[in-house]
C-alpha cells in the first residue's frame, strides 16, 4: 500500500525543526481555518507578522489546496517561502522563490523586485557567523558569499526602480566585506610566509572589486611593498604614489612618502 501525505504537516514539520534547531521562539501552529481564501489568507500573514511560521505555513498550504484557483492560492505560494524564510530555512526558501518567479513571471512581486532580492537575502542569512571554538568566517571558504554578492548584484541590474535597492545595496556592501576580509587574509597569508607575488595578486583582487570597504590604505601601503620584493618598483611607485595623493591624511602617507624616497628613480624611455 502506497501511503500519501499532505504537503501542509510535512512542511510544518519542517519548519517547527528548524525553530527548533536555531533556538528561536517555539511556535504553537495552532490554527482556525475559514470558509474563504481571502479570511485564510489574512490570518496566515498574521501569523507571519507574528513569527509562528508553521501556523502561517498551514494557512497558505490549505489556501493552496482548497483554493487552488483564487488569486490569494498564488499569493500563498509566496508566502510560504516567506515562512521558510522566517523559519531560517534558507535554502528551501531560495527553491521556493525560484519556482515563484518561474511559474509567475508577471506577478508583481516579481516585477518589483521583491522574489529575486530574498533570493539574495537567503544567501546572505544563511552565511556562517564567528564563533569562539571555530575559525573566523574570512579563513573559511567563501563561495557562498559569493553567491549572495552575485544574486544581490543580479537583482541590482535587473531592477533599478526595485524599492528594495537600498536594503539590496546594504547587505552587498557587508558581503563585500566579507569577501575583502578574506582577500586581505590571504594577502598576508603570502605576505607573512615570503610569497610576495601571492601578495601581490590578492591585494589587486581586493583593489579592484572591493574598494572602500576599509582596507585602500593598507593595502596600497603593502602592494607596493610586494611590487619592490617581486622587482617590480615602478608599479610599487604607482601604489605609494595613490596612496599618498588619495589619502594625505592616513599613518600610512609618511611611510609611502618615505619609501618613494628610497626608490631608484624610474627609468628614461629609450627614443
Amino acid at each position: 500500500m502506497i501511503l500519501k501525505f499532505s504537503k501542509a504537516p510535512i512542511l510544518a514539520l519542517a519548519l517547527l525543526l528548524g525553530v527548533a534547531a536555531c533556538g528561536a521562539k517555539a511556535s504553537t501552529g495552532a490554527v482556525d481555518y475559514s470558509v474563504s481564501a481571502q479570511k485564510n489568507y489574512e490570518k496566515g500573514v498574521k501569523e507571519l507578522e507574528g513569527k509562528d511560521w508553521v501556523a502561517a505555513s498551514k494557512y497558505f498550504a490549505f489556501i493552496k489546496s482548497r483554493f487552488p484557483y483564487s488569486k490569494y492560492a498564488v499569493l500563498a505560494e509566496l508566502r510560504l517561502a516567506d515562512a521558510e524564510f522566517g523559519a531560517e530555512q534558507y535554502l528551501e526558501a531560495v527553491d521556493s522563490y525560484r519556482l515563484f518567479i518561474k511559474f509567475h513571471p508577471t506577478h508583481e512581486m516579481v516585477s518589483n523586485g521583491y522574489a529575486t532580492f530574498k533570493i539574495g537575502d537567503s544567501y546572505f542569512r544563511q552565511l556562517s557567523g564567528d564563533f569562539w571554538l571555530f575559525p573566523p568566517s574570512y579563513e573559511k571558504d567563501q563561495s557562498s558569499t559569493e553567491d549572495a554578492a552575485n544574486e544581490l548584484k543580479s537583482f541590482l541590474d535587473k531592477f533599478p526602480d526595485s524599492p528594495y535597492r537600498p536594503k539590496a545595496k546594504e547587505i552587498l556592501v557587508a558581503v563585500g566585506k566579507r569577501l575583502a576580509d578574506h582577500e586581505w587574509y590571504v594577502a598576508r597569508y603570502y605576505w607573512d610566509r615570503g610569497k610576495p607575488m601571492g601578495t601581490v595578486l590578492r591585494l589587486r583582487r581586493l583593489l579592484e572589486k572591493y574598494r572602500g570597504v576599509g582596507y585602500d590604505i593598507e593595502a596600497l601601503w603593502l602592494l607596493g611593498r610586494a611590487y619592490v620584493a617581486v622587482d617590480m618598483p615602478d608599479r610599487a611607485r604607482l601604489s605609494w604614489q595613490e596612496l599618498v595623493s588619495k589619502f594625505p591624511a592616513s599613518n600610512r602617507a609618511g611611510d609611502a612618502k618615505d619609501a618613494l624616497a628610497s626608490l631608484a628613480p624610474p627609468k628614461a624611455n629609450p627614443r
